[in-house]
């Protein structure tokens, strides 16, 4: 599929689930779970907090993409340089997601022709990722400045994509809707990794189901 395709497809689930923490042994299941709860498109984070944890993050995106690749569009997160999103397009990862708006991993992502998810906040941070070629701005962290917050900013900025990222529970889809959000970046609340420690994969679908019920219930309104 192009990239073209995977983007459309990402913008009409509306949503991204993120995978942050995760062990490679529970990381197939834990997607599996999401697939079943209604989620297709999927974002494994980057763990920079140990020497090993990048190359650990790429075996992860690699073995999702060879085992569901066909069910489901996988990302890197955390993207934070421009040779990060090389390393993650080399094993598979079709998105790049950063929490900042770093313009040279803007610009690298695009140049090897893959789909860029940047972090913003203010407007001057949003148009220019934007402009220097971002398909979609993530605002984080929404859930500590609220929908009042996007509200403001969506009305002169309508026309940039914007998913809401950080804190948001099934609760504040309508809510972050109704104030603009083109879309949703849920990790925590989704992939609680207490549940994923004692297996319990069919608690994850549980709470996938009450996301995207929630979003296609709101797109309807």
């Amino acid at each position: 599929m192009s990239t073209k395709e995977v983007l459309k497809e990402i913008k009409t689930e509306k949503a991204i689930a993120i995978i942050r923490g995760v062990e490679l042994k529970d990381i197939i299941n834990t997607v599996k779970a999401l697939v079943e709860g209604g989620f297709h498109n999927v974002e494994i984070t980057f763990d920079h907090s140990c020497k090993s944890g990048i190359n650990e993050t790429l075996e992860k995106i690699r073995s999702v993409k060879n085992s569901l690749g066909d069910r489901v569009f996988v990302g890197a997160g955390t993207v934070l340089t421009p040779e990060e999103a090389e390393l993650a397009a080399e094993v598979g990862a079709e998105f790049m997601i950063s929490p900042d708006t770093n313009i040279n991993v803007i610009k690298r992502t695009k140049e090897i022709g893959k789909i860029s998810i940047p972090g913003a906040l203010t407007p001057s941070e949003i148009t220019a990722a934007y402009y220097a070629g971002a398909d979609i701005i993530k605002l984080y962290p929404a859930g500590n400045i609220g929908a009042l917050y996007l509200k403001a900013v969506k009305a002169p900025l309508v026309h940039i994509p914007m998913y809401v990222v950080g804190g948001i529970k099934p609760e504040d889809i309508e809510t972050y809707m109704k104030a603009g959000a083109d879309g949703f970046g849920i990790g925590g609340n989704l992939v609680p990794l207490d549940l994923i420690k004692k297996g319990e994969f069919d608690r994850i679908t549980e709470i996938a189901r009450r996301y995207t019920k929630e979003i296609a219930r709101c797109r309807k309104m």
